[in-house]
């Protein structure tokens, strides 16, 4: 079994999680924090190129990033309510015992990313019941926190994290999938090929500007957030 890590980031593709918080993973990481991104399909429906190419762009990403990138082959445009996948899911929960499980945020213009915030939420509990999937042989495990992350959707953060220091290296991940966001003459016309990446840089500079840093990548939660006493300051 693998050892416990600090953070376990889902996405429904590859660049997924890079574009909603890669950034904060990379602060992370620098902090020697462990940290797995989970990949839930192999983007096979991608308009612009090959599963072996985004294979190979995504792992260039994680490493830019600092941090190990597992994949899944669940169907791309079929991440629905399944409870194989949730299966699944729950597996790569229990078998890497994260301390925060990341997702998309649910309201996204493509339905995979909602999908996969759905099935995260549901492994995510399924993993701390005791009986649940005894067979596999994969004690239960309590995640501390589940948050939701930001890909095309802009919404009212209920946290930010300041990852000025790192924001280069969200952007470097970015440039890493040459298929996805650069303009070519044969690239088939997407909203990733049109901007994008200038587009997320404007949105985490965005979030920067409200709490006075340059850049910020925001999150979302479903429950309450703890505060400590010492950050009021003495």
């Amino acid at each position: 079994m693998e050892n416990k890590i600090d953070i376990l980031a889902f996405g429904a593709h590859a660049d997924d999680v890079e574009i909603g918080m890669g950034a904060t993973l990379a602060k992370f990481a620098k902090l020697g924090k462990k940290i797995v991104i989970c990949d839930l399909t192999k983007a096979e429906l991608s308009s612009n190129g090959t599963v072996e190419l985004r294979q190979q762009e995504a792992q260039n990403a994680a490493r830019i990033l600092g941090v190990k990138r597992i994949s899944l082959d669940l169907p791309d445009r079929g991440l629905s309510m399944k409870e194989e996948y949730i299966r699944e899911i729950t597996g790569i929960i229990r078998k890497y015992r994260p301390r925060l499980v990341f997702a998309p945020y649910r309201e996204d213009r493509h339905p995979d990313h909602g999908n996969c915030a759905q099935l995260v939420e549901e492994a995510a509990f399924s993993a701390g019941i005791r009986k649940y999937m005894e067979e596999s042989g994969l004690s239960a495990h309590k995640i501390a926190n589940l948050y939701f992350y930001m890909i095309n959707g802009f919404h009212k953060p209920d946290f930010v994290v300041d990852v000025t220091d790192t924001m280069d290296k969200k952007l470097d991940s970015l440039r890493s999938y040459k298929s996805q966001f650069q303009q070519t003459d044969t690239a088939f016309d997407t909203p990733l090929v049109n901007g994008y990446i200038e587009t997320v840089e404007a949105r985490e500079r965005l979030f920067g500007k409200e709490v006075g840093v340059t850049y910020a990548e925001g999150f979302l939660s479903k429950k309450p957030l703890l505060l400590s006493s010492d950050l009021i300051g003495g």
